[in-house]
């Protein structure tokens, strides 16, 4: 196999869990044991596992606290569940609490590795087929708005509401939310999907250029005019314009942007004849126009033009369990794009990811990640990767993780790694995906050598 993914078999019947991992090992995986449900939790939280095959009935903590627990840590985990004959009912509710499939006692080795493939195949063929289709220009459906939060599914509520109609609509949210995904989505899904989707950065339009970038020109219409133009919106006719970042354009743009928008007609700079422009407006803003409303900065006649259906995009820190989803997202199309498809986030880099307060957004989760698969010189991104290559998460003033506590998230997880592997520095490197120099380095850096 191309990589061998690590599995943990989680079961307190000694005879079934060796012959599991025995099976398993001779396939050629990666296996490791927990002989309860207690112990199975404390592995998950310590390591990412490709796969997880838990017996539901055992005593103390059940099969199914179990199944709960890890998917609500990593709702993109992958778990099969084993299950006793007459409790098929059981299985069938694993399954609604996420399991991805179930196998009954007893069973053939043939039975085991048959279900084990077909789980780690399908989850690395999703992942594979979310990244190809990430890369089609203009397939934006509503499986690129990853996240299973009830915030995200809010958004995703409104845009199935508003993309089939022809209505005007305004995205408001933080820098690095999405806007520009979500306005690509509602043209995705209209009826102007097969038409251009035209964006205009509103950040970089120079107001004495403005009528002719936006309306076009003819040729001779002022110095340098060596061609005719035609402009933003008549480029847009028949499609979807997107205006980013809309308040900032100056109040002489707005008010010539109004006119547009009320008349759906433009005239080239240079001639006075009109063009008949049929675009749907979606815009963006990263700012509190009413605010500005209030401050003389915004026309309000504009802002009730275009704020017809306000959609709000909610920040990163406001749908925390979407990040252990998107960091997985980004790390398997970063992996894919390179070459690098074993790499996995250590546990304590993804509480840390999910921790923090991404002032930057989604945007910031991708670059960080993307840098963190670049330079992570192991299989596994630790925290060390994300403190030392990623410029983005240098802490702010009041962030939850300054600096110091990457630090000390660092020498916590060489310590938890060395006590697992009984002081072997080669297995406990080897964990953290780093080489036996680097980790003797980190060892003399904490004071951990003496």
């Amino acid at each position: 196999m191309a990589c061998a993914a690590n599995i943990l078999v989680v079961d307190d019947e000694e005879s079934m869990r060796i012959a599991c991992a025995q099976t398993l090992m001779e396939e050629g995986y990666r296996v490791q044991e927990a002989e309860n449900g207690q112990r199975g939790l404390a592995m998950t939280e310590r390591e990412s596992f490709d796969l997880v095959l838990l017996d539901l009935k055992m005593p103390g903590i059940s099969g199914m606290e179990v199944l709960r627990h890890i998917k609500e840590e990593d709702p993109s985990s992958v778990v099969i569940v084993i299950t006793g004959h007459g409790t098929i009912d059981v299985a069938v509710q694993a399954m609604r609490e996420g399991a991805f499939d179930f196998i009954t006692k007893p069973f053939p080795p043939d039975t085991l590795v048959s279900a084990v493939k077909r789980a780690i195949d399908s989850h690395r063929r999703a992942m594979e087929h979310v990244c190809v289709t990430d890369t089609v220009e203009g397939k934006c459906g509503l499986d690129r708005l990853i996240g299973r939060s009830q915030a995200i599914g809010k958004v995703v509520d409104l845009i199935k509401q508003v993309a089939p109609t022809d209505s005007t609509v305004l995205l408001h949210g933080e820098t690095g939310v999405g806007k520009e995904l979500v306005a690509r989505t509602i043209h995705h899904l209209s009826a102007r999907r097969e038409q251009r989707f035209v964006v205009v950065d509103c950040g970089s339009l120079v107001e004495s250029l403005f009528e002719s970038e936006m309306f076009g020109h003819v040729e001779g219409a002022f110095t340098g005019a060596i061609a005719t133009t035609q402009g933003k919106f008549a480029a847009a006719n028949g499609g979807t314009i997107f205006l980013d970042e809309i308040a900032n354009i100056s109040l002489n743009m707005q008010a010539r942007l109004l006119r547009v928008i009320q008349e759906k007609e433009v005239s080239r700079v240079g001639t006075a004849e009109k063009i008949r422009v049929d675009v749907r407006i979606i815009s963006a803003t990263n700012t509190d126009l009413m605010r500005e409303i209030q401050q003389g900065r915004f026309r309000p006649d504009l802002f009730y033009r275009l704020n017809v259906v306000p959609i709000q995009l909610p920040p990163l820190r406001e749908r925390r369990e979407d990040i252990s989803i998107l960091a997985d997202y980004f790390l398997a199309k970063s992996s894919l794009h390179d070459g690098r498809s074993s790499l996995r986030i250590s546990p304590e880099a993804m509480r840390f990811l999910r921790q923090y307060d991404w002032p930057g957004n989604i945007r910031q989760l991708k670059n960080v990640l993307e840098c963190a698969t670049v330079t992570c010189k192991g299989t596994v991104i630790t925290m060390a990767d994300l403190a030392l290559n990623s410029p983005g998460l240098q802490a702010e003033p009041g962030d939850q993780a300054p600096d110091g506590a990457l630090a000390e998230s660092e020498k916590r997880e060489i310590v938890k790694a060395l006590r697992q592997f009984d002081g072997h520095r080669s297995k406990a490197a080897e964990h953290l995906g780093i080489n036996r120099k680097t980790l003797r380095e980190k060892m003399r850096k904490y004071g951990l050598d003496q």
